[in-house]
């Protein structure tokens, strides 16, 4: 019978070798966020003092009952409507702009990069739409619904236009770089042999980039459903609207069943881009 060996015989160690590094990087980030905290006066310990406690719970019990008057439900579902209406022509609107905004900034569609060095007035016309994608996106659907409520009035214009701009500039950035990071050999090939620019990309970087751009595009038109219901406060129509003018006449009643609509609206888109992205995909 062998003897065990010194490595069997040894004993399991009574505590983890690695909690020392682990608490020295737990003290670490606590040191770097507490600046942070200072910075935004996050006190989280003031909600559960005595008095905002007494708010909370008046606040709260203002939801019960919920509001169901066939006549309001009939408001919500128009207005829920609406809300998904806006966010559904926003992204489509965004896409116009993302699409060919995307295509120009993108180097690996550029026939003049295949030297190793992209010409002088291509590459002045990517930084071009780079900085137009960068305006875009840097100005939140919030600011620009703020403007073109004083523009075209009330209504869910505003919040589509709001939309489309933002949502231009955010998906023409992501598509740059999913298109930049793609496999690049077949698209260079095809330009290589006289192929144009939309050929190389329809044959070369479509096919194997289309299912992380349909899923991008998908979670993007839920995100918009989300900013449809926030724009509806600045006047942008929809949902947030109704939602907002409850709360100014403070009907918890009404509210509380608003924000049912609202979970119930996004936990359903939600659940319809799961299934575009795996019929898509």
């Amino acid at each position: 019978m062998s003897a065990a060996s010194p490595r069997a015989c040894r004993a399991a160690p009574d505590r983890d070798p690695a909690w020392l590094g682990r608490v020295a990087t737990m003290v670490t980030v606590l040191v770097l966020l507490w600046p942070l905290g200072v910075a935004t006066e996050f006190r989280p310990w003031v909600l559960f003092e005595p008095g905002n406690l007494k708010v909370t719970g008046q606040f709260l019990s203002s939801f019960w009952p919920l509001t169901h008057s066939s006549e309001f439900l009939e408001m919500v579902a128009r207005e829920t409507w609406r809300t998904v209406a806006m966010a559904t022509a926003g992204v489509s609107l965004a896409l116009l702009l993302a699409v060919p905004l995307s295509l120009v900034s993108t180097r690996v569609l550029s026939v003049s990069a295949l030297s190793g060095r992209m010409a002088a007035l291509p590459a002045l016309v990517r930084t071009l739409a780079r900085w137009v994608l960068i305006v875009l996106r840097s100005i939140p659907e919030l600011v620009w619904a703020l403007v073109f409520v004083r523009v075209v009035g009330l209504g869910p214009t505003a919040g589509v236009l709001a939309i489309a701009l933002t949502y231009g500039g955010m998906l023409g950035k992501v598509y740059g770089e999913i298109l930049e990071s793609g496999e690049a050999h077949a698209t260079q090939t095809l330009l290589r042999n006289g192929s144009g620019r939309l050929q190389a990309f329809f044959w070369g970087l479509l096919p194997t980039n289309a299912g992380e751009l349909t899923s991008y595009t998908v979670y993007r038109w839920e995100c918009a459903i989300r900013s449809s219901v926030v724009l509806g406060f600045v006047g942008a129509g929809g949902l947030g609207q109704q939602l907002d003018n409850s709360m100014k006449m403070f009907n918890g009643g009404e509210v509380a069943t608003m924000l049912l609509v609202f979970v119930a609206l996004v936990a359903l888109a939600d659940r319809t881009s799961a299934w575009l992205r795996k019929v898509l995909a």
